[in-house]
């Protein structure tokens, strides 16, 4: 048996094990999940489910890439490059923001390293917004001056 074959029927059982919950779910009906505490066990469980496939699905998608920059190291390279240029912009973002201490509406205070961070997040997405409208004109630019 091959991996398709595989894949395919563990997506097919965990599907069946969902069409399951979901049955059960909507069996039950709002105000019986409410009333009764043993009837939430089974949001529970769909839930768990949730997190199994998002697990699963997330291990796969990253493995996957992996495999494929390791096998490719053209791509590797041009991956490293951009995951640099990343970090640099968000250095770049760190050091031109300053944190300050302050409080906040619920009594709590937000302090320093927090707020240079958040800060910085928001100095990296306008960074990386410029950075994208500049490429788009440029290659939109040199695209139409190539015609």
């Amino acid at each position: 048996m091959n991996i398709q074959k595989i894949v395919k029927i563990v997506a097919l059982v965990i599907g069946l094990i969902a069409v399951f919950f979901l049955i059960r779910i909507m069996m039950l009906g709002d105000e019986a999940i409410e009333a009764d505490l043993a009837n939430q066990a089974v949001l529970g469980w769909f839930a768990n489910l949730a997190y199994v496939v998002l697990g699963i699905a997330t291990v796969t998608a990253v493995v996957s890439s992996l495999v494929n920059l390791v096998s490719q190291p053209a791509k590797l390279k041009k991956a490293l490059l951009s995951f640099g240029v990343f970090l640099l912009v968000l250095g770049v973002a760190w050091f031109a923001s300053s944190g300050e201490e302050r409080l906040l509406t619920d009594g709590t205070t937000l302090t320093v390293g927090q707020s240079q961070m958040i800060e910085a997040g928001i100095k990296a997405f306008y960074i990386l917004i410029a950075l994208a409208a500049c490429l788009m004109l440029f290659f939109g630019t040199k695209k139409m001056l190539s015609k």
